[in-house]
């Protein structure tokens, strides 16, 4: 993929400090510092990013991304192959990676870890959804046979959920849990490092696996702290307390100008903050009501000043830099008038709603704030409702909510990622469909892209369920985001990859004057 036109949104600032005195972390320590502790390190149970930090630095997979780009490069695997139907994948492993026990990755544990995945059925399995079998084939070679063919399937090797795990992970499984309890504040796996405590929404401490096929990573341990306010995690920073801070808002990145120490990472993504309208609950079931909140959000207000232009208005559900997003598609823009029309023509009055939110992204709380502005100017009156992120998370899940932020990033660079999770009423819920929104027309032409392989043809599907869903609505398309983070000048080595938000190559990292 070529990523060229993020260039007008990427850029690295260098900024200053009038403090000289800063209590150092050592230099084989990196400590990170973010606003909410992940919900767990289960590569089968785990879909949020906060959960990936530890995922993909404690576990490997049969590919991995390949630098910044999108494309996949043998990691435990050295070599694949697939049949005349492609349907028929069989990998050959590569020797030498053991697990943080020092047990050798071998084809039983593959299959151990895709048919645990398959059986738990949480989120992580979604991206398998034509996994039929995983046989071993010999201790070096295995084979995933599929229902039928799926063009992303060598992409899905590489996320988050394909993590191999070591099997003996069993020996602490309780009630049948598969280890879920266990791994949900352990790892078990074949990466670099390994997590040696998890205090709750405290501390995370990783140290090196000493088992690591790889060469030996500069840094000893990784130290991630849940703190929850922007302005101590920006003083832990500056003080030289924490080596990176996540969850930068724009104002705040903009604040630590002058500080030579510290970099601001703003790089261009496939990031997106959307907003889930509930479909089934009256008044959201009628298209016209949703049309009409969405011609009446004030989205370059948002993007220029919430976001102070470090994003751009989505328009279609497939974010600018993936093949399959329409650049001439149809974009809701502020429309006051239009969306009083509207809301007379579907008869409603007296319109009142809760927006539920978390803190999880800096920039939910302030949409929360414009959207009640704006959709009080057309005769709708919004509430704010702050939860924890875990509480919004299964609101939405269950449908109950009226309006929530969301935030999306594919696990792979193929549109299925956006189009298939949020328009299937299959996968209503959870899994992505979290407006619960159903057009049998916009399922059809989702599935059929994700059953062929002929990307031209799943592009022209693709486009037109964009199309079609868009005038329905389902969701308010806000803006695609950059990434911001904050790190000290000191930490060398960080490699951004659009796919894996919050993912650090630590391996690969170190810190130096």
């Amino acid at each position: 993929m070529v990523f060229a036109h993020w260039k007008k949104l990427g850029f690295a600032l260098l900024v200053t400090s009038s403090l000289t005195q800063a209590a150092w972390a050592a230099s084989d320590v990196l400590v990170l510092s973010r606003a909410e502790d992940a919900p767990t390190a289960d590569p089968g149970v785990e879909i949020s990013n906060s959960g990936y930090t530890f995922i993909y630095a404690a576990y490997e997979h049969l590919v991995a991304y390949k630098g910044a780009t999108t494309d996949v490069v043998p990691e435990l695997a050295e070599s694949w192959s697939v049949d005349d139907t492609n349907t028929v994948w069989t990998f050959k492993l590569a020797k030498g990676h053991k697990f943080d026990d020092g047990t050798d990755v071998d084809a039983a544990a593959v299959k151990f870890s895709f048919d645990r995945a398959m059986k738990l059925k949480a989120g992580p399995s979604d991206a398998f959804p034509v996994l039929k079998e995983v046989q071993v084939v010999d201790p070096g070679t295995v084979k995933f046979i599929l229902s039928s063919q799926f063009a992303p399937f060598l992409s899905t090797m590489a996320v988050s959920g394909a993590a191999i795990i070591n099997p003996k992970v069993m020996e602490h499984e309780k009630d049948g849990d598969m280890a879920k309890a266990w791994l949900a504040e352990h790892t078990a796996g074949s990466g670099a490092y390994k997590i040696t405590s998890w205090e709750r929404n405290q501390s995370v401490v990783l140290d090196r696996n000493e088992h690591y096929s790889g060469p030996t990573p500069a840094l000893k341990q990784i130290v991630v702290r849940t703190v929850g306010e922007i302005s101590a995690r920006r003083l832990q920073l500056v003080n030289g307390d924490a080596d990176i801070i996540e969850q930068v808002p724009v104002d705040q990145a903009a604040a630590l100008k002058g500080d030579s120490n510290i970099v601001v990472e703003s790089n261009p993504s496939l990031y997106v903050n959307y907003i889930y309208m509930n479909n089934k609950r009256p008044p959201l079931d009628d298209v016209r009501v949703r049309q009409a909140i969405s011609y009446a959000v004030d989205y370059k207000g948002i993007v220029d000043g919430i976001m102070q232009g470090q994003a751009e208005q989505m328009r279609g559900a497939v974010p600018d830099g993936m093949w399959g997003h329409d650049p001439n598609g149809f974009q809701y823009s502020y429309d006051a008038e239009k969306a009083k029309a509207l809301l007379k023509e579907a008869g409603k009055s007296d319109i009142h709603l809760t927006y539920t939110f978390s803190q999880a992204d800096t920039a939910w709380e302030p949409v929360g704030l414009a959207l009640q502005a704006n959709l009080a100017d057309i005769g709708i009156k919004l509430d704010l409702q702050a939860v924890a992120d875990t509480t919004k998370r299964e609101m939405a899940a269950s449908g109950n909510y009226d309006l929530a932020p969301g935030a999306w990033t594919p696990d792979f660079a193929d549109p299925y990622m956006f189009m298939n999770y949020w328009f299937d009423p299959e996968r209503m819920g959870g899994p992505g469909n979290r407006a619960f929104y159903n057009n049998p027309k916009v399922a059809g032409l989702v599935r059929e892209a994700a059953s062929i392989i002929d990307q031209p043809k799943r592009e022209q599907l693709y486009l037109e369920a964009q199309k079609l869903s868009t005038q329905d609505a389902p969701y308010l398309y806000l803006m695609q985001k950059n990434d911001i983070f904050a790190r000290r000048a000191v930490v060398k080595g960080y490699v951004y990859n659009p796919m894996l938000i919050q993912v650090y190559n630590f391996a690969t990292m170190s810190k130096s004057e």
